[in-house]
């Protein structure tokens, strides 16, 4: 199980992935395009229930997380939201600590998300059950015994981290979504979408979020 922290580099307050020259989220406004891509995409938080469970791929900083938690609470729901990450290289607290300073509005929410990346994968608070599963997606999301309502496709983008956007993933990704369960992704890849669709989702194309033109969210038929 790999615990390495990934090596990245600062662009204007961005983390940036040396690895994959990606960056963690947009340069433009990340909390908005959270919103937009991964709320708005899913439905959320119109959809939202008691233990409703959004899955992850790539937990990055958590600003998704956080995106996610915010929208939560803002909607009064009973009880606390279940979240579950999966990333092979989880980012230093610190790194995701300062990344998150430029989300005042979330800001305050962060302490389950730094927990998690201190080595709690495991965070449970009133509102919040966090589980974040560190390790290669295409070896623990088979093993995982759960399933979600909505997941959160997010690893870097395609053509450079193309682990995370393999057929066979994705269609594991479908085994552990509920009946009517959803996803959405930034990325509208041609290759990703045809690999949704086959993998048993009901795919759409839909604009995207700043200088994207467009993105994709989908439902399991």
């Amino acid at each position: 199980m790999s615990k390495a922290s990934p090596e990245i580099e600062w662009t204007d307050g961005v983390p940036v992935a040396r690895a994959f020259d990606d960056p963690y989220f947009s340069k433009r406004d990340g909390l908005a395009e959270a919103r937009h891509v991964f709320l708005d995409g899913n439905g959320l938080p119109a959809r939202f229930r008691p233990g409703f469970h959004i899955a992850e791929l790539g937990f990055g900083t958590g600003l998704n997380a956080l995106a996610a938690l915010d929208a939560w609470r803002k909607a009064g729901c009973d009880g606390p939201l279940r979240f579950t990450s999966f990333e092979l290289f989880p980012l230093r607290a610190t790194d995701a600590m300062r990344a998150l300073e430029a989300f005042p509005d979330v800001a305050d929410l962060a302490a389950p998300i730094l927990s998690a990346l201190e080595g709690d994968c495991v965070v449970q608070t009133d509102d919040l059950h966090l589980t974040l599963i560190i390790g290669d997606a295409r070896e623990t999301l088979l093993e995982w015994q759960d399933q979600a309502d909505a997941w959160f496709l997010d690893g870097f983008a395609p053509a450079r981290n193309p682990e995370l956007w393999e057929p066979e993933l994705l269609s594991h990704v479908a085994r552990h979504t509920t009946p009517e369960g959803s996803f959405a992704t930034y990325t509208a890849a041609g290759a990703v979408r045809r690999a949704l669709s086959e993998a048993g989702f009901e795919v759409e194309r839909v604009p995207g979020f700043g200088s994207k033109r467009h993105m994709t969210k989908g439902r399991l038929a």
